[in-house]
């Protein structure tokens, strides 16, 4: 076995048996109400409700950077000429690239649990979603969102946001469609 292969061998047992051969990011101190973080329900709605307001609101983006964990990502799925792409976002990338026009226009996101799956401290939450430029307005938008939280014995976080589009190749499922009905 090389020198390389051992180290990788010896950092891999470390991180099995509880060590850890890479630096953890310690959890940010401040935090948001507690109410916002109680149960995985509670920090989607949080969500929602931060990036949701009329024209002319600022979001609470303080509030927002304190759902997530360091290094917390949003992504988004999209055609692209070469297929599927990913972006990557971080908090900041997306607060730069959507409070303006969420401010200028108004943005309303509706979201709904539709499957949640929890083990110890983590948790993958299904979110179909509606967006609107003002409340009783017909959906501009439509998706699904998932979101992978976390855990930490007091509280959740958000970990990553991942989306796509409804687009007519790919319209909701029934499933989705059904949990948006009924709320």
């Amino acid at each position: 076995m090389t020198f390389k292969a051992l180290a990788i061998a010896a950092a891999m047992m470390a991180m099995l048996a509880g060590g850890s051969a890479v630096a953890e990011t310690p959890l940010p101190i401040s935090a948001p109400p507690a109410a916002d973080v109680a149960t995985p329900e509670a920090i989607l709605a949080a969500t929602y409700a931060v990036i949701s307001g009329p024209a002319g609101q600022a979001r609470d983006w303080t509030r927002m950077r304190g759902l997530f964990t360091p290094g917390g990502m949003l992504m988004v799925a999209r055609t692209a000429p070469t297929g599927v792409a990913t972006r990557v976002l971080t908090i900041e990338d997306y607060i730069a690239a959507s409070s303006k026009t969420m401010e200028s226009t108004g943005f309303f996101e509706h979201g709904v649990v539709g499957h949640l799956w929890r083990y110890d401290h983590i948790a993958t939450v299904t979110s179909p979603y509606e967006s609107r430029h003002a409340p009783g307005e017909a959906p501009f938008a439509r998706g699904i969102n998932v979101f992978q939280l976390m855990f930490d014995g007091t509280r959740w976080w958000v970990v990553s946001i991942y989306w796509e589009g409804e687009s007519p190749a790919a319209p909701l499922p029934p499933d989705a469609e059904a949990a948006l009905r009924a709320k």
